[in-house]
């Protein structure tokens, strides 16, 4: 399914891999800016290509200044005449003097595969072909920079050649500090382990390691340097090194010609686990850097056929369930769900699916992250959701977390040393919040493996959350929610609704265990506390946002959609009725607000909301975030958090959040299989 994207993306992804691993172009064009992290810090790439002999640029910048679009450094551009973004590649399409030129590029994150999902190894495939009837001579260059590996430009870094094989070569560069899991926070770089740019040996593809400086006179004269730079170590700014390959398409005629490279990282060590380092799921098996690479490469024809059935066959699921406007969404968000996590594995095998909270405060493994996070991992591969809750079981089982309620995460990125997050005071927790989620996560693995394994691995911990909210959880205290930048909230509507489908989750829990007392006990109170908040809440044609506050204040429902996922049957139907038509009613030109308080909004919340409604109802609550994706001038990686009249990004941006926009593929599902 080639298809062509009518939705500009804010930012495309290019490189999606990890926190760190990541590279975006957020431009209208590839060739408009510099390519740059998720942080929005430059990572650089250039792309040029030589049509018989005449310079062209399709990627990057080739000059080093950020702002300056008529430095007489940038050479003519190729005009760009398409831009696809499928779940697993993002193709552009160029064409000029003769030819047409696709370059690819894809991540292989294939969910039923976590060898081929782990592997730090995005590839760049060039597919040309004559249009015009002539034959054209066609030589490719593309390089990437030193910025790829160092979090800072003073930092000093050096680099190498590697003849990984007789069927593979590869250039590297890395900081020689290698300070490996020694930095944390939210707004970083990886500066340890080594940028490759690797290549299949060919008489076709040449390589040099040498200087940004460079890029000028490959444009004048058509050829790389004859020997690598040796000026080595030096600051990654100074004179800034690059690594390049030239392809050498050869004579172009009416039949595409195609090369492929690739880029990769060796991180070294990936996570530091209670102080101690994990390393990436691939090498779960002693597999090295150089043997993960050839296989990268040997498999290359093989894993772009099932990333393109893959994503053929989740398109397709997309547009059934909730439209084409639905489909350009999720194709936009699927690399990004996932590459803002690290699958590891720890000291006995079991993985480990660590999240970053990108630009919201760089906690690691954070619950209420995990959450809204979970639909995508439930429907193609729950042992990720359980990767997610594994360090926060640990964590609380561990002695080291005092309270009864469930922790908030486990540290900040990449070290999962435990909690950080509100200085661990009580008054800054999330006490109903993350309960509310643990039960509801542990119930919809359960649920979706149709199996309570896991949750009896548990259940100590379950129990306990649950008396918690059975305690606590009707009409929540003053405290904070996942939304907590909007605040302490007493009495919160939503939160309550949480409290009470996290215990019937519970209750499903029990019964699948076979324990048919405690079932019946908490079913019954989550069923009684339904009830209670129906006439707490009540507010005429919709819900009040808190129990206390006046009619006319209203709040997204979005823990609502549990009931109907899990099958639960806690809540009337209608009052989802209720609240999306009142939903409908409140939308401004980029969606509806979170709440009656603010005029922002949570992209997933959103997603989670409207899909409570009927299939055009839905169609009709997505359209302005469609719209705010394709107009906000937030160029950054989907933003989760915007304000819905102005179309700007708050704060917060590639999440993986957005794995809850694939909610309706559940629903779907559950209303198939329901025979509806």
């Amino acid at each position: 399914m080639n298809m062509k994207t009518s939705l500009r993306p804010p930012s495309v992804p290019l490189v999606t891999i990890d926190p760190y691993f990541s590279a975006w172009s957020a431009a209208d064009h590839l060739s408009d800016d510099h390519i740059r992290h998720w942080t929005n810090k430059r990572c650089g790439m250039v792309g040029l290509i030589l049509i018989d002999g005449k310079p062209r640029k399709f990627m990057g910048r080739v000059g080093l200044q950020d702002e300056q679009p008529s430095d007489p450094a940038e050479p003519e551009v190729l005009e760009q005449t398409g831009l696809a973004v499928e779940p697993l590649t993002t193709r552009y399409t160029f064409e000029g003097e003769g030819i047409r030129l696709e370059v690819s590029f894809t991540s292989p994150l294939l969910p039923d595969d976590l060898d081929v999902l782990s592997r730090p190894v995005t590839y760049v495939t060039f597919q040309a072909k004559s249009i015009d009837g002539q034959s054209h001579q066609v030589k490719i260059y593309l390089d990437v920079t030193s910025e790829w590996c160092v979090h800072t430009t003073d930092q000093v870094v050096t680099w190498d050649r590697h003849e990984q094989s007789e069927r593979l070569s590869a250039l590297s560069i890395g900081t020689v500090a290698q300070p490996v899991l020694q930095r944390a926070g939210d707004d970083t770089r990886i500066d340890w382990g080594y940028m490759y740019l690797a290549y299949p040996k060919s008489e076709r593809i040449r390589s040099a390691i040498h200087s940004a400086a460079g890029r000028e006179a490959y444009l004048r004269t058509g050829e790389l340097p004859v020997a690598d730079d040796a000026a080595k170590p030096r600051p990654a700014g100074e004179n800034m090194p690059v690594l390049a390959a030239e392809v050498d398409m050869g004579r172009i005629d009416a039949e595409p010609v195609s090369q492929f490279l690739m880029l990769a990282y060796d991180d070294v060590h990936s996570i530091e686990y209670f102080h101690q380092p994990l390393d990436a799921y691939w090498k779960r098996n002693g597999a090295s850097f150089q043997e993960m690479l050839l296989s990268a490469a040997d498999e290359y024809e093989d894993i772009l056929q099932r990333c393109q059935a893959f994503s053929d066959e989740l398109l397709g699921e997309c547009a059934a369930a909730g439209g084409e406007q639905f489909r350009d969404i999720a194709a936009l968000a699927y690399r990004q769900a996932i590459a803002a996590h690290k699958l590891v594995t720890d000291g006995s095998g079991r993985i480990l699916f660590f999240s970053k909270e990108n630009f919201s405060n760089g906690c690691i493994a954070t619950v209420d992250v995990s959450y809204p996070s979970m639909p995508l991992f439930l429907k193609y591969n729950p042992e990720l959701v359980k990767g997610m809750m594994r360090p926060i079981f640990d964590y609380a089982g561990s002695g080291q977390w005092a309270f009864d309620f469930a922790p908030h995460d486990v540290g900040t990125y990449p070290k999962a040393n435990g909690q950080v997050y509100g200085e661990n005071k009580l008054e800054y927790q999330m006490p109903i919040e993350e309960c509310g989620n643990m039960l509801l996560m542990a119930a919809a693995v359960c649920k979706y493996e149709d199996s309570g394994d896991f949750a009896k691995e548990n259940w100590e911990l379950l129990s306990k959350w649950a008396r918690y909210l059975l305690a606590h959880g009707l009409d929540p205290d003053n405290q904070l929610c996942t939304d907590d930048f909007a605040g302490h909230l007493a009495h919160n509507a939503n939160l309550s609704i949480k409290a009470i489908v996290g215990i019937g989750a519970y209750a499903s829990m029990c019964s699948l265990l076979g324990m048919d007392e405690s079932a019946e006990e908490y079913l019954a109170a989550a069923k009684a506390m339904a009830r209670e908040w129906l006439s707490m809440a009540e507010a005429g044609d919709h819900y009040k946002l808190t129990f206390d506050s006046p009619v006319e204040t209203w709040s997204l429902k979005y823990n609502l959609v549990w009931d109907r996922l899990l099958e639960l049957g806690l809540f009337p139907d209608e009052v989802a009725v209720k609240e999306v038509e009142h939903y409908l009613k409140q939308q401004n030109l980029y969606g509806v607000p979170l709440d009656s308080r603010e005029t922002y909004t949570k992209a997933d919340w959103l997603i989670w909301s409207a899909s409570m409604g009927t299939r055009s109802q839905f169609e009709r609550l997505i359209a302005p975030f469609w719209d705010f994706l394709n107009e906000t001038e937030s160029r950054v990686p989907i933003t989760d958090w915007y304000d819905t009249k102005s179309g700007k990004q708050m704060n917060f941006q590639n999440r993986s959040v957005v794995g809850g926009f694939f909610l309706p593929l559940l629903l779907s599902k559950q209303t198939a299989a329901n025979g509806h």
